[in-house]
């Protein structure tokens, strides 16, 4: 038989399977469900079984018409050399309803004509399962071409004394708790990870225990560690990965700049990668916040950052709707952008749906269906110089 009719036959076979699938599922929407029995029951099966490879088959086309667009991509990716001296500007995402097939930031990046060589992911530390190397994630990342980012957040409570006998008492486990991390108390955690994390065949970014001089979000904050403390776990940290052979991490110092002092918490340029921070503005939805334009969070310290001579990343970039016009923020921002802060070589869109880290209530960064922002920022990057922009902006 030939090829031809091979691929007809299977064409007509998948058509086939949709078909029975929609009168199926179109069958057992007239059963009630107090009648629907065993074989309404392996019916239904059936019909969620249809529409789960229809899925797969799409998706996967995807991902594959994705890895082409990264094409020009392929060999930066491999080194993490390559990565920080980019003369290009990288474009990634988090986006808080992903998993194994990141299908939403596939969306997203459609509606921006742009496609992402960075993927974030946020992890916990912890015991068990929940918290262990994120593999399926990354291997997702890397299987779709881009590069993996991992915000790692040292959060101590999910640990046994059973399993750790030098860690604290849960009720002071986090009073300094950074320098029971620096002393070695959690090493057997973190060498499993770095022993996972030696095994992608890309580099991974690796934003450890970001904005640290926070007093109010995170217990690994200021309240509860000393500046020393920190820089003596950070370091510490990277120590035990490369002890294991993980050298393929680009390690990520991520301060809150609104706090100003955070100089006092630089690892030291042997330690650090690359800097990052946040540019997150919440306008008016909460009583604390206000329309904040993006020279005002992170423009006002660029010079601070510049001083470190190490490339700059733009670690949560989002704006929400609430007091002010969010499409002319995007625009605003990145009008001339190269020419503002030349030192800034990634910029990783926060695409969270619902977001209550520091919020009374849920917030939504998603801007994929709002086409005036979308438009904008399309607008914006296809005056950007093409030196510096992703060679497949459209």
């Amino acid at each position: 038989m030939s090829s031809f009719k091979k691929k007809s036959k299977r064409i007509f076979n998948v058509l086939l399977a949709l078909v029975l699938g929609y009168f199926i599922v179109y069958g057992l929407s007239s059963v009630s469900k107090s009648s629907k029995g065993p074989l309404g029951g392996f019916l239904e099966s059936i019909g969620n079984m249809v529409k789960d490879i229809e899925q797969d088959n799409i998706l996967g086309k995807r991902e594959k018409n994705r890895g082409k667009k990264l094409d020009w991509f392929k060999d930066q990716r491999q080194n993490k050399y390559a990565l920080l001296k980019t003369k290009n500007i990288l474009f990634g995402a988090a986006d808080d309803s992903n998993g194994e097939s990141y299908e939403n930031i596939i969306n997203l990046e459609d509606s921006l004509a742009l496609t992402f060589p960075i993927i974030q992911i946020y992890k916990a530390w912890g015991e068990g399962q929940i918290y262990d190397f994120p593999k399926n994630k990354i291997d997702a990342i890397v299987r779709i071409g881009s590069v993996p980012m991992i915000t790692w957040e040292p959060w101590l409570e999910k640990f046994s004394q059973e399993n750790f006998p030098k860690i604290k008492n849960l009720e002071q486990r986090n009073d300094h708790g950074l320098g029971s991390i620096a002393n070695g108390d959690y090493d057997a955690y973190i060498k499993e990870w770095a022993t996972e994390a030696a095994k992608v065949d890309t580099p991974i970014y690796l934003r450890m225990g970001h904005e640290m001089n926070d007093p109010y979000r995170y217990p690994w904050g200021p309240q509860n560690n000393d500046p020393e403390e920190y820089v003596a776990a950070f370091r510490h940290v990277r120590e035990v990965f490369e002890s294991v052979g993980a050298t393929n991490i680009i390690w990520v110092w991520s301060p809150h700049l609104s706090y100003g002092k955070f100089k006092e918490y630089y690892p030291g340029e042997d330690y650090v990668d690359i800097i990052a921070t946040g540019v997150l503005n919440y306008g008016t939805s909460t009583s604390w916040s206000d329309w904040w334009t993006f020279k005002e969070i992170f423009g006002n310290y660029y010079d601070q950052l510049a001083a470190f001579y190490k490339p700059i990343m733009i670690a949560e970039f989002g704006c929400l709707k609430p007091g002010g016009d969010r499409a002319k923020w995007f625009g605003d921002t990145l009008e001339n952008f190269n020419k503002k802060y030349p030192f800034v070589n990634a910029i990783v869109f926060f695409h969270y749906a619902s977001d209550g880290t520091i919020t009374y209530k849920n917030v939504d960064w998603y801007f994929k269906n709002d086409k005036e922002v979308t438009d904008e920022i399309k607008k914006q990057l296809k005056k950007w110089d093409p030196r510096i922009r992703q060679p497949d902006i459209q």
